[in-house]
């Protein structure tokens, strides 16, 4: 059995006559991205397929915790009091992220770097490296005090952030969303209407191929559970998906799986049997956010988040070598 989910609005227009399904790849953000596309007569596949990788590029430059010289990393540096001019791209990302974090009640956090170094899933330090060791109580309540002494402080009318001494950003759960709205818009902008574009296994899809059908996509499951869940996919038409999973990266802490989607709240890694949370939103920052912000949040109070907000979510939870399957309302709706 197979679901399947459609827009609800669907634009029936083609790809101008003469188009070229064209394909492209490359790497950035330590992954591989892609991108599909109906190329019009006359158009230069190599040109956008240049014009993608700056786009990426860019966004590496800016808000990347790995290279020391990314406007990100500087900011983590920088002295306490001081202000941060924003470009658009950053300001985008930390407006939005901002916003999650006031809305969820902290269970999303921009600024969790901290702990997020601390259960070895940063830059430094990592978990599967020689000499890693979990953090006890002491380390992760001294985290947890720095961090609420020191949120950030986005001035959205001057478009700059203030780094108030500590504060860490940590944008890893945002930026390849983002990224991969910027490749959409990338496109656009060159007249390409009818493509679906992904990083690190985010999408985000429009228009159609040449004989109408939408673009298809295999919504991801959980590797290491029994299959129980209901395979999915969705024509991603207009639409922007992401997937938050434990089993991507995790280690054995005990008996229980220390996975590296982390609940800022209690600063452990999250253990509410959530195995993976898909979102469906109109773009793939918000999806890939919201899908952090439901892991933690869980089954219960996230599916009630997604409810008042209108979020198409579904959560696979784990019971026992199986899997509890939840959607919210909207996601429903997709269902044909």
């Amino acid at each position: 059995m197979r679901d399947v989910l459609v827009p609800l609005e669907v634009d029936m227009a083609l790809p101008p006559g003469g188009s070229t399904l064209y394909a492209t790849a490359g790497t950035a953000m330590g992954t591989g991205w892609s991108a599909r596309l109906m190329l019009p007569p006359g158009a230069d596949g190599a040109a956008l397929e240049r014009a993608l990788q700056g786009e990426l590029d860019e966004i590496v430059a800016q808000m990347s915790h790995w290279e020391s010289d990314s406007l990100l990393s500087r900011y983590n540096a920088a002295p306490a009091g001081s202000w941060h001019a924003l470009p658009p791209q950053f300001f985008d990302v930390a407006d939005y992220a901002l916003r999650v974090f006031d809305d969820s009640g902290g269970a999303y956090d921009p600024a969790g770097g901290q702990l997020v170094n601390l259960w070895g899933f940063g830059a430094t330090r990592r978990y599967d490296q020689a000499g890693f060791y979990a953090p006890d109580a002491v380390a992760i309540g001294n985290a947890l005090a720095q961090r609420a002494s020191s949120q950030p402080v986005l001035d959205r009318a001057s478009r700059r952030l203030l780094q108030p001494g500590g504060a860490l950003l940590d944008f890893s759960s945002v930026a390849k969303g983002y990224a991969v709205d910027c490749m959409a818009r990338c496109l656009e902008q060159r007249s390409v209407r009818h493509y679906v574009v992904e990083a690190g296994g985010e999408l985000r899809g429009a228009g159609t191929k040449s004989n109408g059908e939408p673009w298809w996509v295999e919504i991801e499951g959980v590797p290491d559970a029994d299959g129980s869940a209901t395979q999915a996919v969705v024509a991603l038409h207009g639409l922007a998906i992401a997937t938050s999973g434990d089993y991507r990266r995790y280690f054995q802490h005990g008996v229980r799986r220390a996975a590296h989607t982390l609940d800022p709240r209690s600063g452990y890694p999250v253990a509410n049997g959530v195995a993976s949370v898909t979102v469906l939103a109109p773009t793939c920052m918000e999806a890939d956010a919201l899908s952090t912000a439901l892991t933690v949040l869980g089954p219960e109070q996230g599916l009630a988040f997604a409810e008042t907000r209108g979020i198409a979510a579904r959560f696979l939870v784990r019971a026992g070598a199986g899997l509890v399957e939840t959607n919210s309302s909207n996601w429903r709706s997709l269902l044909q």
